[in-house]
């Protein structure tokens, strides 16, 4: 696993497929009040959502298979349009012969076939999204590894505009035999003191029909966190502020057997402790079927470092059949969470007059950012500029040449953006080149100011002194 980027770091092969497939249809109904006549009538649309591919767990070694959890989730998009409840209808019947399902109690069968069910719901305000139904998929016992087929799914519903109904959408099934490795997903954001031990209790679980003969344990830990150990059998690629800003990265490889319905506490392998350096603090973990394939995609030839002390071994089990495929499922194979840690960062607009300027020569003006700590400052995942800097040139002068982040904004104002990440005591800095056009120059002032509120990164919520965050600077002969 790479170093996080702007965003979210991308997932392997089945998770890219496992999106929330959305499917809707636009209201052909007015509002219920009469619009003015210059005025179109309000629509709205109602969305269906639910996994896009799904692979079963055949039966195991004594018949049985392992029952996955579909979630069809719904929403609409007009916050004006109250929306009361409605139906879901779906249609499994394609699985006859292949998987039986359980239907949640808010879900009525079909008289006529048991893998037909109509799914009331409630109200959809309030929140983006609502469950309206979680099924249990459960392969037969008998059913052929690679048979497939489709969950289809429709919905309709009651709203003040009229009634919604949503274009069909289907979830893909596959039975397939392999292990199905999983991470737990740990609360996605918690807030963490300085200079403290943090427990995360993750767990590794193998929901397949297979034994997976060796994982691969990849962790990240951002620049103020620490991984609480450095065991034998993980090699760590070290964070440091010239060519590793983000963080240290460990890859990890356990060469205990991972059984089906067996789960692994990973707990003493992903503790941390904040630094005093710590603020917005990100930590990605991820499990993988090892291959050498794998293995090399996750050091990616970075020069890591084997770690020394003893080896992380989770509790052995016995091994009960080989897998045909690395993993069935591989969505919940990756996880990442926030912490988010009391701490403050004092940011420092920059600037340096200018001496010895003569109208015709060419001066260099450096603006920029110093971050004076104690923290660190990250916008790991939103991907945001740790500063936002209005700049004012000096009146009589020309750039010549900008710096390559910053934008002209109209006359001699600029907007200068800092990279996604700064460490404690580092400087960001933007080098304007100036020409001197006329004796105007001479004696004019410059501005430089940071934007204190960006909602994206908001400097007021951990700057102690935002009375340092602009700056003027001169030209002079």
């Amino acid at each position: 696993m790479s170093q996080p980027t702007a965003v979210p770091p991308r997932r392997n092969r089945a998770a890219a497929t496992f999106t929330a497939l959305a499917a809707a249809a636009l209201l052909t109904a007015a509002a219920a009040a009469p619009a003015a006549a210059d005025e179109p009538a309000e629509t709205d649309a109602l969305w269906i959502s639910a996994p896009y591919d799904l692979v079963l767990p055949g039966a195991d070694t004594d018949g049985n298979a392992t029952a996955q959890s579909v979630d069809v989730r719904l929403s609409h998009d007009n916050t004006n349009n109250s929306v009361s409840g409605g139906t879901l209808t779906v249609d499994a019947s394609e699985l006859a012969g292949i998987a039986d399902v359980t239907w949640p109690t808010n879900c009525t069968e079909d008289v006529a076939s048991s893998l037909r069910a109509t799914c009331a719901f409630g109200s959809l305000d309030g929140a983006p999204w609502i469950t309206a139904a979680t099924l249990g998929i459960r392969a037969e016992a008998d059913a052929p590894a690679d048979a497939s087929a489709y969950l289809h799914y429709s919905a309709s519903a009651d709203s003040t505009f009229g009634p919604l109904d949503a274009y069909p959408t289907d979830t893909h099934l596959t039975v397939a035999n392999g292990p199905d490795l999983g991470l737990n997903q740990l609360p996605f954001s918690a807030k963490v003191d300085i200079n403290s031990d943090v427990a995360q209790p993750v767990r590794l679980t193998n929901s397949g029909n297979r034994t997976a003969d060796r994982t691969i344990l990849t962790l990240f830990a951002s620049h103020g966190l620490d991984l609480a150990h450095r065991y034998g059998n993980c090699t760590y690629l070290e964070g440091d502020r010239v060519s590793n800003p983000m963080g240290t990265t460990a890859v990890c490889v356990l060469d205990q057997a991972v059984a089906p319905g067996q789960t692994y506490d990973l707990s003493p392998a992903t503790a941390v402790r904040t630094t005093g350096a710590a603020l917005y603090e990100r930590f990605d973990y991820q499990v993988a079927a090892y291959t050498d394939e794998a293995y090399q995609q996750a050091i990616e030839g970075r020069p890591f470092v084997q770690g020394s002390g003893a080896d992380f071994v989770p509790a052995p089990v016995a091994a009960l059949r080989s897998a045909d495929t690395d993993d069935l499922n591989p969505e919940d194979n990756y996880r990442m969470r926030t912490l988010t840690a009391a701490n403050t960062a004092d940011l420092r607009a920059t600037a340096t007059n200018i001496t010895g300027a003569a109208v015709g020569t060419t001066v260099t003006a450096r603006i920029g950012v110093l971050n004076r700590g104690p923290a660190w400052v990250a916008s790991l995942g939103a991907g945001a500029s740790v500063a936002t800097v209005d700049v004012t040139l000096p009146a009589g002068t020309t750039v010549t040449k900008k710096p390559a982040m910053c934008d002209e904004a109209g006359g001699s104002h600029y907007v200068c953006r800092t990279p996604i990440l700064q460490w404690e005591k580092d400087r960001t800095v933007f080098p304007f080149k100036l020409r001197i056009d006329s004796a105007d120059a001479l004696g004019a002032t410059g501005t430089a100011a940071t934007r204190n509120n960006d909602p994206e990164l908001s400097i007021s919520a951990f700057d102690p002194n935002l009375k340092n965050n602009s700056t003027t600077f001169t030209i002079s002969g």
